[in-house]
């Protein structure tokens, strides 16, 4: 199993902050450090206040050399399909070729009102999100000295050179998640090479996997050229009061962190409890850190718990 560092920065971190976090996740073995992509905090107060997640991941791209890096996931409400196709080609450039595209419809509309970005319909949010895979695509693979054109309800492409190219061939992997019954598996078979699925129980993951692996089926592709992955809050200790230590870090109660994640508790209780997501088809792990200050937190996983389930 492979395990990934997942951090929300909105809810209050600086770069520094964010940078630490990378570098030790890279020096531990992770395999990628991720981040959110919201402007608003949804408790506390959020200070220092948000930062761009394309931006952030330029820097960190420029400051490690190993890690991978990406977003979980980018809002495609926040940016037009052309300048967002730029922006991760030049990080993926930046990066050497360390760069994944997780990209989502959107969804708190508290931070759209907050930054005076529209926030349409669902139906029209998934369509938009449609629309922006197809252009960032055709973008990236259009050859280089040929032009790209697209004709959409909500963008128009015309006579576009699809520059510049990322690093990656044809393009970085790209992410897709959620719980949606029927477009979303849809778009991940059409677009992605990763399938995540956040927060979930283990029936929830169990079922849109299965989802999933039909929509791939039904398009044509291999059954293993998609990797089924799942974000969980970590929270895990030596002991009781570590564990206990922990939750009170982020505000959160033990129980209720057991009862919604299977990586809380002590290293032998996180192992037990992440078997039968393993089963369930779980291949990789973004282990949500909510208190970026804590970097024994990440070295305790890496050394105690990571070893038994590689």
């Amino acid at each position: 199993m492979d395990f990934r560092v997942f951090v929300e920065p909105q809810q209050g971190a600086s770069y520094t902050d964010q940078l630490a976090v990378a570098r030790a996740a890279e020096d531990l073995g992770y395999s990628a450090f991720f981040r959110s992509d919201h402007y608003l905090a949804m408790s506390g107060d959020g200070l220092p206040g948000p930062s761009d997640s394309w931006v952030t991941l330029a820097g960190i791209a420029r400051e490690t050399t190993a890690i991978r890096l990406g977003t979980l996931v980018t809002s495609a409400t926040f940016r037009y399909p052309g300048p967002l196709a730029i922006s991760v080609a030049q990080v993926d450039e930046m990066s050497g070729g360390r760069v994944e595209f997780g990209l989502g419809s959107g969804w708190f509309k508290a931070e759209h009102q907050a930054y005076a970005i529209p926030f349409p319909s669902l139906g029209e949010r998934f369509d938009r999100l449609t629309e922006q895979l197809q252009i960032i695509t055709g973008l990236w693979t259009t050859p280089t000295g040929k032009t790209f054109d697209y004709a959409g309800e909500h963008y128009t492409v015309v006579d576009s050179p699809g520059l510049p190219k990322p690093a990656q061939d044809p393009h970085p992997p790209i992410i897709i998640g959620g719980q949606g019954p029927k477009r979303t598996p849809a778009l991940a078979a059409q677009f992605a090479s990763e399938f995540n699925i956040p927060f979930v129980q283990l029936d929830a993951v169990k079922t849109q996997f299965e989802r999933v692996a039909a929509a791939v089926a039904d398009a044509g592709r291999a059954a293993d050229s998609m990797t089924y992955s799942a974000a969980f809050v970590l929270c895990a200790g030596t002991d009781d009061a570590e564990i206990a230590r922990r939750a009170g870090a982020i505000n959160r109660e033990v129980d209720e962190l057991r009862s919604n994640s299977p990586t809380v508790g002590t290293p032998a209780e996180i192992v037990d409890r992440l078997g039968p997501f393993v089963e369930a088809g779980v291949q990789r792990v973004y282990l949500q850190v909510l208190d970026m200050s804590d970097l024994d937190h990440l070295e305790l996983f890496a050394t105690q718990v990571v070893p038994q389930l590689r």
